[in-house]
């Protein structure tokens, strides 16, 4: 169970990744203002394809939104291990966003390429869209920051994809400050395709990492190695062992679950004890982690045959 100090902090932790998740939104909004003045004052299709991208941004920031606070609820009768994966649903989403933005981004310079035209006031679209990127940029940062300290992919996710976006506003500008000085006009349309293969790499990144999520993927090798830190202490002060070690993570929730083989002359109070003091300090290594412990007698033979088990786990 959730002791009162955990539930509290859980809860802080909670609106405060709302509240990022609210920030994200807003600055949506406003470079979606930005950028749609600099496409339409200068009738650059780098200007337009960046535009599109923060109408991404804002959709995918709606689906982070709900994510969050879905991931937030605590388990229930439909969902025994809580709600954590609605992070990895929304990463994919945004994922897949970033590509259809990308191919719109490609259909639209590839037609302006075989059609090149001016671009008309583009000091005016260069600010707009410089204006646009600080935006992001400032909110970005602050995501990524704190969707590593609170290990939220979809905050994390958010925060890169506005990052990206600042990148190839930065091509777009550099693509469009040419076009004014040297009028090549066809480097418009170029740029703007250099954007949308950008995209498309940032999109498949965000997809491979949340298949790997949702398909239950173990914790990363830092983490299991801070556990199996913590087996190795418990065997050195108890006459135990411990095997079939797995892992998961679901969200910024993470799950592990240990076979404890104890001597057949223990009481089950004395290996329950044992079993409650080992979750506590996998908790204390990998704050927020749930640990299931199963007890096994160690000099039974029965207690090593498990077909349902992967083979080489940690810990055999």
């Amino acid at each position: 169970m959730m002791g009162p100090e955990m539930r509290d902090r859980s809860t802080t932790e909670h609106g405060r990744l709302v509240r990022l998740m609210l920030l994200s939104v807003a600055a949506a909004v406003v470079t979606i203002v930005l950028k749609a003045l600099a496409a339409a004052v200068t009738g650059s299709v780098g200007f337009l394809s960046d535009a599109l991208e923060s109408v991404v941004n804002l959709v995918a920031a709606l689906v982070g939104l709900w994510a969050v606070r879905l991931a937030a609820r605590p388990p229930d009768l439909g969902h025994h291990f809580g709600h954590g994966k609605a992070e990895y649903l929304s990463a994919a989403v945004e994922g897949a966003l970033i590509l259809a933005a990308a191919a719109a981004i490609g259909w639209t310079s590839v037609r302006r390429l075989l059609d090149p035209v001016a671009i008309e006031e583009p000091g005016i679209g260069l600010g707009l869209s410089m204006l646009a990127s600080l935006v992001n940029l400032g909110v970005g940062v602050v995501l990524v920051r704190a969707g590593r300290r609170t290990r939220s992919i979809a905050l994390e996710a958010d925060g890169r994809h506005l990052l990206t976006d600042v990148v190839t506003s930065a091509g777009v500008l550099v693509g469009i400050a040419l076009v004014a000085i040297f009028d090549w006009y066809v480097l418009d349309p170029v740029v703007a395709i250099a954007v949308g293969v950008n995209i498309l790499y940032t999109g498949y990144g965000l997809l491979r990492r949340s298949v790997s999520g949702l398909l239950d993927a173990s914790l990363p090798g830092d983490d299991r190695s801070r556990v199996e830190a913590v087996l190795s202490e418990f065997r050195r002060r108890e006459p135990v062992d411990f095997h079939a070690l797995r892992s998961r993570e679901s969200g910024r929730q993470r799950f592990v679950y240990v076979h404890l083989l104890v001597p057949a002359d223990w009481t089950v109070k004395r290996g329950h004890d044992l079993a409650d003091d080992l979750s506590d300090a996998v908790d204390e290594a990998l704050p927020g982690t749930h640990t299931f412990v199963h007890m096994e007698p160690i000099g039974d033979p029965s207690s090593y045959d498990h077909q349902y088990l992967p083979e080489s786990l940690p810990g055999e």
